[in-house]
């Protein structure tokens, strides 16, 4: 994880982001850095944004006009990536936060990553595996914390259904035996936060929250496949 001094630019897609998340997305985004500069994307004119004003006000997020000229064209995404360059040109961020659920962003991601600027996404569980890949983290809106009113991420709702089972979770289980075996010592014991970031870089969306867990450890036990033991993990369960 980021150091908290280091500078983040924010930018909101808000045809793409319901503005109830955007009070848990930012803070997220405050465990990552600090959000210096924060814009969100659209057609101010129209009033499917009307509740979008409230959140920009309230969150003192910079709301940037872009007005729809051609049907079918989405003028908000150009506008945004413009931004983001322009952004990326000055030098002065240490990462950048695009939360849309648009695979229009993909390539944005990935040519701000070529410059060695981490890209945090956030979006639903609808984003393409484009972006999401693109990104070196990606969260999903729904496991964050409530904030403006959303229901809880402990309860499944439509957008998040009822988390399976990790042990039956055949991608994880793997994906947990790799990373603790690349990241173990000689004794077979593994950091749990270099296990963690070797996930978050093959799995771009691993979050605990994902199965309902608040922390990598809880997930870990639960899959009764490891041994934890304070700050550290290995594969096997141990007999006690």
């Amino acid at each position: 994880m980021n150091a908290p001094s280091d500078l983040l630019a924010v930018l909101v897609d808000a045809d793409n982001v319901p503005p109830s998340r955007i009070g848990a997305v930012l803070a997220e985004v405050a465990r990552f850095g600090t959000a210096s500069v924060k814009r969100v994307y659209g057609d101010w004119t129209t009033t499917q944004l009307n509740s979008w004003k409230v959140a920009a006000s309230e969150h003192v997020i910079q709301p940037m006009q872009q007005f729809a000229h051609t049907r079918g064209k989405n003028s908000t995404d150009s506008a945004l990536i413009i931004d983001a360059m322009d952004l990326l040109y000055t030098g002065r961020f240490q990462g950048f936060c695009i939360v849309s659920s648009d695979s229009d962003f993909t390539r944005l991601a990935s040519r701000i990553r070529e410059q060695g600027i981490t890209v945090y996404g956030f979006g639903e569980r609808k984003t393409p595996t484009s972006f999401r890949n693109a990104c070196d983290q990606f969260t999903y809106l729904d496991v964050l914390n409530t904030i403006d009113g959303e229901t809880s991420a402990d309860a499944p709702t439509a957008e998040r259904p009822a988390t399976s089972s990790p042990r039956d979770d055949v991608r994880l289980i793997e994906g947990l035996r790799n990373s603790v075996s690349t990241a173990s010592s000689e004794d077979g014991w593994a950091n749990l936060a270099s296990v963690g970031q070797l996930l978050r870089k093959w799995q771009s969306d691993f979050d605990s929250r994902n199965w309902g867990y608040a922390k990598l450890s809880e997930l870990i036990r639960a899959t009764g496949q490891f041994t934890v033991e304070g700050h550290r993990v290995r594969v096997g369960t141990t007999s006690r």
